[in-house]
This record gives structure tokens, C-alpha cells and sequence, in this order.
């Protein structure tokens, strides 16, 4: 087996485990309800609805962003980022079908859907394309800047031209730390760009968004009340073992209704008062994961959550001030986070060699990277 709680372990993205998670996990599994309505299992969906608000109040999302606000706005608990960016992808194609039809009543659906065209960064990950692809649409690849990120003028350029060809922009992936290197796109350009041309932005966090529970990275989500969607994994770096990864819409309803298939035999008298989660993800049914970070957050609590993120961007600062000492070594991009992407100064084979040998030892496991044909360990 490949333990990814190795102190070894630095391949992919870290991923979190506690004691009180597990016990929840246990729990949950133990409990083993199949919550996809709220009379499936009240508690099921109403502590998710209330963790979702907790954990948004922690990373001082826009008050839109939730259930207690009174207004549209919710969170609910995804397997992954992946499904995440799917879910907001077939709400956003919903939203723009409805438009266009409004304008265009003598277009079909499969018309419409061929001019859709969605945008990431040339960074973003390859669960965006793959959301494409499932969604049946065309995504186009945005270039990054220097720095690895996307910004406003380059999404705005691409948005220009799909129109002056015809093709109708209708979602947009900023993320914010990348996988690659932890770059972070311009959610504060990238942002009233989109919403000028009315299309849904989506902000992929899932392994940097654990750390805007700290108040100094907030900085880095400036931009998020132009956001549609937004999205982290608490199982990467928060405590929650996996699968939990946040999600929160401002105006459901499109992904609700995009979802909604109502059979009699999953209506109930409570219908409307509470969310049916069913409706708001891929799967029908679903496990009591709101457990998992109701347990966590109670028994570490925010500070203590704050301090453990703290801990590791310090060592990756730290390890990234012994590569730049070392004169063998250079940094391949900034130190973001807990993420460090450095190589041995030289071409690319020397670094795959070294990567080789390091992992060929079983003892470290670490993958690599390339940007713009610059390869990479990370």
C-alpha cells in the first residue's frame, strides 16, 4: 500500500486525517442512512446545511453564500473538486439553455449547446476538461500570465472572439492554487469579466481554500462575491478524511433543476422546507459526511484548525529557503502555501534522474511537474 499519512508522503496533494474524523466516519457508517431527502434522515441534511454555514463563516464567504442569510444561497458536502466543477459546469449550461431559448425560440436544445463554449486557465486541472467532455460542451484553454495565472484581459480576449464567432460564453473556472504550482488566478479581474458577459464563474480552491480560514491568505479570494460557485476539499488539508469537499451556490436552483427527477416514491409532506440533496449532486444517494466536520470543528475549533495550517506553510516556507541557500537547487515558482516546486539547476533530464532515484528508494514519494517545458519537483 502507499500510505499518503507517510511524514514521506509529498506526491499529489496532502490529504487529512484526525481521530475525531474517523470516529465520525465510523459513526456515519455505523448510522448508515442513505440521506438523498430530508425525510430520509432529518439530521443527515440539517447538519449539513448548518456545517456548510459554520464552515463558510470561517472563511468569511459573502453572506450569499448561505443558508442562514434567508436568500437563495447554500452549501452542500461533494465527493471531490472533480465532481464539484461538474455540477457547476451542467448548472451554468441549465441557466444559459433557458436564456437562449428565451431569445432564440426558434433554436433547438442541440443548436444551443454547440455554440456553448466554457474557459480555464491553461493551468487548471484536468478535471475541468474532463467536465467538458461529461458535460457534452466545448472548453477552451485560456494561456496564464508569467506567473502562472489567469487574468482578466486574456479571459476577456477569449470571450471577445468566441462571441464575434457566434459561440455563446457560458462558464467560467478560476482557481485559485493551482495544481502545477500553486498559482493563484485573478478572481478580481477574472470576476466582473465574466459577470459582464453574464457567465457563470466557478472558483476551484480544493487544496489552497482550507488555508482562507486564516485571515492573511484572504487576500487571495478577493473577487469572490462575483463568483456563481465555490468549492474546497476539507480532505485535503483540514482534518476531514476523505470524501468531503465543500460546495456552495448562491442560486441552486439551476442545479436543482437541472437534477430534478421526482417520482412519487421520493416526495414527502416536508418538500420545500429543507434541501433535498439529491438535487444538488450526481449520485442519488449520499452518507452522513456533515459528521465528519461537525466533529472536527468541535473538537479543534477554528484556532487550533488555523494553527495546523500555519505549521505547514512555515515548512514549506522553510524548505524553500534551503534550496535557494543550496547552489545546486533553484525554486521553479514561488513558495505558495505548503507547496514547493524546485529542481536542480540544469535541463530537465538531470531532474528526472534525480526524481528516479529518489522515489526508486521507496523511502520519499514525490511526483513532478512542467511548465512551459521547464520540469519540475513538487
Amino acid at each position: 500500500i502507499t500510505h499518503w499519512h507517510s511524514p514521506k508522503f509529498h506526491a499529489y496533494f496532502p490529504t487529512a486525517n484526525s481521530y475525531p474524523a474517523i470516529v465520525a466516519d465510523m459513526l456515519s457508517g455505523a448510522i448508515a442512512c442513505i440521506g438523498f431527502t430530508w425525510i430520509a434522515s432529518p439530521a443527515c441534511t440539517e447538519l449539513e446545511v448548518v456545517m456548510l454555514d459554520w464552515l463558510g463563516k470561517m472563511l468569511d464567504l459573502p453572506a450569499e453564500f448561505l443558508a442562514c442569510s434567508g436568500g437563495k444561497g447554500g452549501g452542500v458536502i461533494q465527493g471531490t473538486a472533480s465532481e464539484s466543477t461538474l455540477v457547476a459546469l451542467l448548472g451554468a449550461k441549465a441557466k444559459k439553455l433557458q436564456e437562449v431559448k428565451a431569445q432564440h425560440p426558434e433554436w433547438d436544445e442541440h443548436t444551443i449547446i454547440g455554440k456553448l463554449v466554457g474557459y480555464a486557465s491553461a493551468q487548471a486541472h484536468s478535471s475541468v476538461e474532463r467536465a467538458g467532455l461529461l458535460g457534452g460542451v466545448k472548453l477552451r484553454s485560456v494561456p496564464a500570465d508569467e506567473h502562472n495565472r489567469l487574468r482578466g484581459d486574456a479571459l476577456e480576449q477569449a470571450i471577445e472572439k468566441d462571441l464575434a464567432d457566434g459561440l455563446i460564453p457560458f462558464y467560467a473556472v478560476v482557481t485559485l492554487g493551482t495544481t502545477n504550482s500553486c498559482a493563484f488566478d485573478s478572481l478580481e479581474e477574472c470576476g466582473p469579466v465574466a459577470n459582464k458577459h453574464n457567465v457563470w464563474v466557478h472558483v476551484d480552491a480544493a487544496y489552497a481554500g482550507s488555508a482562507f480560514i486564516c485571515p492573511e491568505y484572504r487576500y487571495l479570494m478577493k473577487g469572490i462575491e462575483t463568483a456563481d460557485s465555490f468549492n474546497f476539499n476539507p480532505h485535503k488539508w483540514m482534518l476531514v478524511n476523505f470524501d468531503c469537499s465543500a460546495m456552495w451556490l448562491k442560486d441552486p436552483s439551476w442545479v436543482v433543476n437541472a437534477f430534478n427527477v421526482d417520482p412519487l416514491y421520493l416526495k414527502h409532506d416536508m418538500q420545500g422546507s429543507a434541501p433535498d440533496y439529491r438535487h444538488w449532486q450526481i449520485p442519488l444517494g449520499r452518507r452522513f459526511r456533515a459528521l465528519k466536520l461537525w466533529f472536527v470543528l468541535r473538537l479543534y475549533g477554528v484556532e487550533n484548525l488555523q494553527a495546523h495550517i500555519r505549521r505547514h506553510c512555515n515548512f514549506a516556507k522553510q524548505f524553500g529557503e534551503l534550496c535557494v541557500e543550496d547552489s545546486r537547487f533553484e525554486l521553479a515558482a514561488e513558495v505558495n502555501m505548503g507547496l514547493v516546486c524546485f529542481r536542480l539547476k540544469g535541463g530537465n533530464e538531470q531532474n528526472e534522474a534525480l526524481l528516479r532515484r529518489i522515489n526508486g528508494r521507496g523511502n520519499i514519494h514525490m511526483v513532478p511537474a512542467k511548465i512551459r517545458d521547464v520540469y519540475f519537483l513538487r
